[in-house]
């Protein structure tokens, strides 16, 4: 009886015992699987706090190319401003360079022209008589002689050819000869207000000429010019005889007065 009795009380200890141990387990497993499912929580929570970190860093760096890009193209677009600029500025100095050289050019064949000188410089005329003054005197040396002058009145220049024409007297029937040796190289060139000059021989020095005579008159002729042109003689007279002789236009006095 008491055997018995003793014997279902260990086992109903050990039934509670054996409860009690599974109530146990199945407390300690749902801790556990609770600390899972945080573990699952947190790794979501993480992964979502990530996620935008992520998204986050690809905006940025979106951006951050696409400021390059715009960078790149603002650069571009200065570059290609600046080589606008140097072109237009190019091409404006060129443009200068040009208008600097076309002016050279007509500089230079305006001094051309001046000078006389050039393929298209225009040609030199004659001297117009009615545009020339021209005058007669005396000379101290050498005996016998007189100094004929003529002067460029008009606006232009002009040039003298040969010698001057002398009809001394109006009973002269031939033009006093020329002096060949007094033949300057090259034609007399007058610029406004220049003279030339020829020397005048008017008797020989020793007497020795023909048919000497005084006149009273003296009438010139320029090559280009018809018509003679009256010229006031000093004193109002002159000893001319067949020596008498002109020289070729000069360019100065003393010159003329060589022969």
């Amino acid at each position: 009886m008491n055997v018995t009795a003793y014997r279902r009380g260990r086992t109903v200890r050990t039934i509670a015992a054996s409860i009690v141990a599974a109530a146990a387990l199945s407390l300690t497993a749902a801790c556990g699987g609770g600390g899972d499912g945080g573990s699952d929580d947190a790794g979501k929570a993480n992964s979502s706090a990530t996620a935008p970190a992520s998204s986050t860093d690809e905006q940025g760096t979106g951006k951050a190319e696409a400021d390059k890009g715009s960078q790149a193209d603002k650069g571009s677009q200065a570059d290609k401003g600046s080589q606008a600029d140097k072109g237009s500025q190019g091409g404006k100095e060129s443009q200068g360079g040009k208008e600097g050289a076309a002016a050279g050019v007509k500089d230079a064949k305006s001094q051309s022209q001046k000078s006389g000188g050039g393929s298209e410089a225009e040609p030199v005329g004659d001297c117009d008589i009615n545009k020339t003054a021209i005058t007669v005197q005396h000379v101290k040396s050498p005996v016998n002689h007189m100094l004929l002058k003529a002067t460029n009145k008009a606006g232009v220049d002009c040039k003298l050819v040969g010698y001057p024409g002398l009809k001394f007297g109006a009973e002269a029937q031939a033009a006093t000869p020329v002096n060949e040796d007094s033949k300057p190289q090259a034609v007399v060139m007058l610029a406004p207000g220049e003279s030339a000059y020829a020397g005048i021989t008017t008797s020989a020095a020793d007497g020795s000429g023909d048919e000497g005579g005084k006149v009273d008159s003296l009438e010139v002729f320029i090559d280009g010019s018809e018509d003679p042109k009256p010229i006031e003689l000093p004193g109002g007279s002159v000893y001319v005889d067949s020596a008498a002789k002109v020289t070729y236009w000069q360019t100065d006095a003393q010159t003329a007065l060589t022969w």
